[in-house]
């Protein structure tokens, strides 16, 4: 039976044109005339979009296509989903831009926030709305040097937390800096507990305790080289680095260390938060209360969003104007948030998301148990990858493969993207909402087209 929330088109996936269609090709080419270049998803998924609905997108020539995208987790329920349609109808005719100003909207917003925070924040934090993701993690670690008035953030390899301002240094793939004119400036990456690729030698029970053991050594030793820590900044699940799930003992230990030496924990759940995961934050998961946590993507149900929110005694030394931006709380997007938020509370849908993520998770790795490519399979919820190699044994990356095995499922119809330090992993990141028979569609291209790949 169909649900009443399920507004995808019907019939897909759907191809009736080569691809890109004459109309997509055309569309591609005025687009180019005038954009720089250096776009990449129009080089991932050669298309023009018509219309969008569901977990599904139509393009200009009638293809139409089951998203595993969600426009990297900005849409976790859907695209054009009724509660969140209806809630930016409502906002539309009452109030599009103020800047700080109180309304019902925003005020609405914050207390349905502060409700489901994780923790200890919950209904004890104070809330500093920013714009985009990177605008979050930037304003996150000037106030946890502003807190601990030290200036060294410690992040992870694998991390990806934005691309503007200083918060490019902690993003760990070095070329977004190339031409960014700042470099990593007091910023250190340790080792993630990467456990498939974890560059040390040593028993996996062990992982976290080793990358914790040197976490505490920099905080302790005035020797250790990178300067007085004033906050960690972590990803409770990588997202751009490969879905890389942590020991469960990780995330816990690192509360412990950051607590017991008075260091800012912050908390990026940009990608992670708001369902995906099968709890509104992944930390959840973990039990632990963050110090500085950082939100966005899904929050605004497509429009530019983002916050942090943190203990409240955090508040009270701020400066006026301590982060500034035009466009921070836009009333739009603070009246899709509060429906989204208020649906997750109301819903089963995150008890679905943990079923069905399970579902998914086990039919990747009964594709492993048929395809030595695959190296491991991993993930929570609706964060789940597969990680591509040459051969099991030295692990080697196979990026190749992992490109020839998405175009492959973008010709049958299906849109999923890439990740990983070696853009190996395929990752699964479909709307939250996307129905049954979607799913299995899905499925039955993704196991085709891996299988296409394997056996030449």
């Amino acid at each position: 039976m169909k649900s009443e929330y399920d507004v995808s088109l019907e019939g897909a996936p759907r191809i009736v044109t080569d691809l890109p269609g004459p109309k997509s090709r055309e569309m591609l080419k005025r687009q180019d005339k005038y954009e720089t270049h250096t776009r990449t998803y129009t080089n991932i998924f050669q298309l023009a979009v018509n219309r969008a609905s569901g977990s599904t997108i139509e393009d200009m020539d009638g293809n139409l296509f089951i998203d595993w995208f969600a426009g990297i987790c900005v849409l976790n329920l859907g695209h054009n989903h009724p509660v969140v349609r209806e809630a930016m109808e409502e906002q539309l005719d009452k109030l599009v831009h103020i800047n700080e100003i109180p309304s019902e909207v925003r005020v609405e917003f914050l207390e349905t926030l502060e409700s489901v925070l994780p923790g200890k924040l919950r209904n004890k934090s104070k809330v500093m709305f920013t714009v985009t993701g990177a605008d979050a993690c930037e304003a996150a670690i000037s106030l946890g040097r502003f807190v601990s008035k030290k200036k060294t953030i410690v992040a992870f390899g694998g991390a990806y937390h934005g691309v503007a301002g200083d918060i490019i240094g902690a993003t760990a793939n070095h070329h977004y800096r190339d031409y960014a004119g700042l470099s990593a400036n007091n910023i250190y990456h340790l080792p993630f507990p990467y456990t498939y690729r974890f560059p040390v030698k040593v028993p996996e029970e062990d992982i976290s305790k080793v990358v914790v053991d040197q976490l505490e050594y920099l905080i302790k030793d005035p020797y250790s080289g990178p300067g007085a820590i004033g906050g960690v900044l972590v990803e409770p699940i990588q997202g751009e680095g490969g879905y890389i799930v942590p020991p469960d003992d990780f995330l816990p230990m690192l509360r412990e260390v950051t607590e017991k030496h008075s260091v800012p924990l912050i908390i990026d759940e940009v990608q992670t938060g708001v369902g995906r995961t099968g709890k509104i934050w992944a930390s959840e998961h973990y039990g632990i209360t963050p110090d500085i946590m950082c939100i966005s993507k899904s929050i605004g149900g497509g429009l530019p969003t983002s916050m942090i929110a943190y203990r409240e005694e955090y508040d009270s030394d701020l400066p006026p104007g301590f982060h500034f931006g035009t466009y921070r709380g836009n009333p739009l997007a603070l009246a899709a948030g509060n429906a989204i938020l208020n649906y997750l509370k109301t819903s089963n849908l995150l008890d679905r998301v943990t079923q069905k993520g399970e579902y998914i998770k086990k039919r990747f790795e009964e594709l492993k148990d048929r395809v030595p490519q695959i190296g491991e399979v991993r993930g929570k919820g609706f964060m789940i990858a597969a990680e591509m190699v040459k051969d099991r044994k030295t692990r080697e990356p196979n990026p190749e493969l992992t490109t020839k095995s998405k175009t492959s499922m973008f010709k049958r119809g299906l849109l999923m993207h890439t990740c990983g330090h070696y853009s190996n992993v395929l990752r699964h990141m479909a709307p939250l909402t996307i129905p049954d028979n979607l799913i299995e569609k899905g499925l039955e291209v993704f196991e085709a087209s891996i299988l296409e790949n394997t056996r030449k």
